[in-house]
């Protein structure tokens, strides 16, 4: 990998890039990336890290390997747990998925190979889903007893509507990474082996923009989505406020005038 690695390679990599894009890569491969009580708690601290560490602009969530993104929930750990130890778990799963979802910048997930149960609801907590062709994707928990619970009958119903939703979930089905995007699961569909590259390319793009802009754009976005739009109007409001009188704006205008790049401060 390209760019400077942080901390040590246990469960999750963190690799910071001079755009201030910041690559979080799930690393367990020898348990396809599931989602293990230590590896959901290492991730929920790496992504509570960068949360509030203002040089971060954007975030690629990806896997080690190309066989899989997450196969979900570690079903050979949770054998045999007791009912105080499944409680115990969900709490950090929650932690995690909390996490994940409340991240101040963007995300893109990266999904290559298998993203199943938790690992599909991983890549839908994250803002944009960039996939390979040959991925897998699906939430089957309802074959092995339970219902997807880290977001997943909320978020993939907001995504593909309701219906579409039941229909996934109820029947456990899979599907390619060309349906995934079809069906909009996912948004872009990536040439087989170049996932990392489309959501690095991506997450530079956004990482290239005013900071303030796109954080305050996104907090407005994920607030306004589920009000009444005269609600949502005064969350838009109270988000350009919070961007037109900062000093990004202040930048992003003079470098026009000035025909230059912008040299963003990326405070407000």
């Amino acid at each position: 990998m390209s760019g400077d690695a942080v901390g040590g390679a246990d469960l999750v990599q963190v690799v910071r890039h001079e755009t201030g894009v910041v690559e979080v890569v799930l690393d367990r491969p020898e348990a396809l990336n599931a989602l293990s009580t230590e590896l959901a708690a290492r991730l929920r601290d790496v992504l509570v890290e960068l949360c509030g560490d203002d040089r971060v602009r954007a975030v690629v969530l990806g896997s080690s390997q190309a066989r899989a993104f997450c196969v979900g929930a570690d079903l050979k750990q949770r054998n045999g747990f007791s009912d105080e130890q499944l409680r115990a778990q969900r709490v950090v799963y929650r932690a995690m998925a909390q996490a994940l979802y409340g991240m101040a910048m963007p995300v893109v997930a990266a999904v290559a190979g298998f993203a199943l149960g938790g690992g599909l609801e991983l890549a839908l907590l994250c803002d944009l889903v960039v996939v390979e062709p040959g991925a897998l994707l699906g939430l089957p928990e309802v074959s092995v007893g339970v219902i997807p619970g880290l977001g997943g009958t909320q978020l993939l119903s907001r995504r593909v509507g309701l219906a579409r939703a039941s229909d996934l979930i109820f029947t456990a089905r899979r599907l390619s990474g060309e349906e995934a995007v079809a069906l909009g699961v996912a948004d872009r569909l990536a040439a087989p082996g170049t996932v990392r590259e489309e959501a690095l390319a991506l997450a530079t793009t956004i990482a290239g923009h005013s900071p303030v802009a796109v954080r305050n754009a996104k907090r407005a976005l994920r607030l306004g989505y589920d009000v009444g739009v005269s609600a949502g109007f005064e969350i838009e409001d109270a988000a350009w406020r919070a961007t037109a009188f900062s000093a990004d704006r202040a930048e992003g205008v003079r470098a026009f005038v000035e025909k230059r790049p912008p040299n963003w401060p990326g405070t407000a």
